[in-house]
């Protein structure tokens, strides 16, 4: 299964909820058109393999990647199709090792071109850029701009993405600097997810239009 070359990214909200609710609203994500799932814990001993799995259950049923935040060996325990690496979690090499040559793996390259340009020559499946507005999610990430974006389409085969404070409303800006694919956590989560997502999916109807 290939990462989206465009789409609604969903990344899970699971702060403060039950797993038959984390579970609900993904599988709420999914139908309203989610492109490709991340499942996100802030606290990692807090993490359930059996809600990773069920996760991955839907996912699969919709035939949409399930990518895994930061831990590598939850994605091998569930079979996910991948993982999502920050600047200070284990290294693009080790994850490219223990998932095989067929996993998705995506980098946060915040508002820096050079790492992007580094995670391209390492092999990885797509690059992440944010936060590009405020965020409750990601209060303290550093703000990146939108001509970062621009200069990526330029330089980055890879698909590109975008997340922090996305919303409807301004997700078109992104879209239109460079970026192929759309992150969101609140946006989605913090609303109906069916009929959020389906509102983002709709800025990429109109880019196919124009």
């Amino acid at each position: 299964m290939k990462f989206p070359t465009s789409g609604v990214y969903a990344i899970t909200q699971t702060e403060g909820k039950a797993d038959h609710a984390i579970v609900k609203a993904t599988l709420a994500a999914l139908k309203g058109g989610a492109a490709v799932i991340q499942y996100r814990h802030k606290n990692p001993r807090d993490t359930s393999i059996t809600l990773a799995q069920e996760i991955h259950r839907h996912c699969q049923h919709f035939n949409v990647p399930l990518l895994i935040n930061d831990n590598i060996e939850l994605a091998q325990a569930v079979g996910a199709e991948g993982v999502h690496l920050g600047q200070n979690d284990a290294s693009i090499e080790i994850a490219q090792t223990r998932l095989g040559p067929e996993a998705i793996i995506g980098v946060s390259c915040y508002d820096s071109l050079d790492l992007a340009l580094k995670a391209q020559k390492q092999q990885v499946s797509y690059v992440a850029f944010g936060r590009f507005f405020s965020s409750e999610s990601k209060p303290k990430a550093p703000p990146a701009q939108l001509c970062t974006l621009s200069q990526a389409a330029q330089q980055i085969t890879l698909p590109i993405v975008a997340i922090g404070g996305i919303l409807p409303s301004n997700g078109h800006l992104l879209l239109n600097a460079g970026a192929d694919v759309l992150a969101v956590i609140g946006g989605i989560f913090d609303h109906d997810p069916f009929t959020a997502t389906q509102h983002y999916c709709r800025l990429f109807n109109t880019e196919t239009e124009t």
